[in-house]
């Protein structure tokens, strides 16, 4: 897969807890930072204190061959107990110039939920890679003969990075019900 293509990566998880539990958690944006082996801290910006449509949010990342960085992320689409989406953006130019555009995020997450019929919520969450710079287009700037291996990599990373969230937030929903 070339970068030019989009790379997603999905991961999924049922949780045996009522669709308003698992939303509640998953809306919850400082939640990932004590789940995800590379974010560590999450607020809101510009007065918000919960995802609508427009909000922003600052995350703060480190990861071993990347350092530490910040995003600002825009929530881009709400759709109560089922969708929550936002566009991450460089807003300090750390892989390019600075961008605040959601059309120019580095990436964009997801999570769905739907009830499925035996009880419980079914939890999708997905990641685009780009369409603008991030570290991957450093990598391939730099090795651009192992573009689909770097890909490869990074949605790896990624995927383990779903899985324990995702995980995390099972459990957490499991523990209340």
């Amino acid at each position: 897969m070339r970068y030019a293509d989009g790379p997603k990566v999905d991961c999924e998880v049922h949780v045996e807890a009522a669709v308003e539990r698992v939303w509640e958690l998953v809306t919850d944006i400082r939640l990932p930072a004590g789940l995800s082996p590379e974010l560590y801290r999450v607020a809101w910006l510009d007065g918000a204190d919960r995802p609508e449509v427009g909000a922003r949010f600052e995350g703060h990342n480190r990861h071993p061959r990347l350092g530490e960085w910040r995003t600002v992320s825009h929530v881009v689409e709400l759709d109560e107990r089922r969708v929550f989406a936002w566009a991450v953006t460089d807003a300090d130019g750390v892989f390019g110039e600075p961008a605040l555009d959601p059309a120019r995020s580095l990436a964009s997450w997801r999570y769905e939920l739907r009830a499925e019929d035996g009880g419980g919520t079914r939890l999708r969450q997905s990641a685009l890679i780009g369409p603008g710079p991030s570290g991957v287009t450093r990598a391939i700037e730099h090795r651009p003969d192992q573009e689909e291996a770097i890909i490869a990599f990074r949605l790896d990373a990624l995927r383990t990075g779903m899985e324990a969230t995702l995980n995390g937030i099972k459990e957490l929903a499991e523990q209340a019900d």
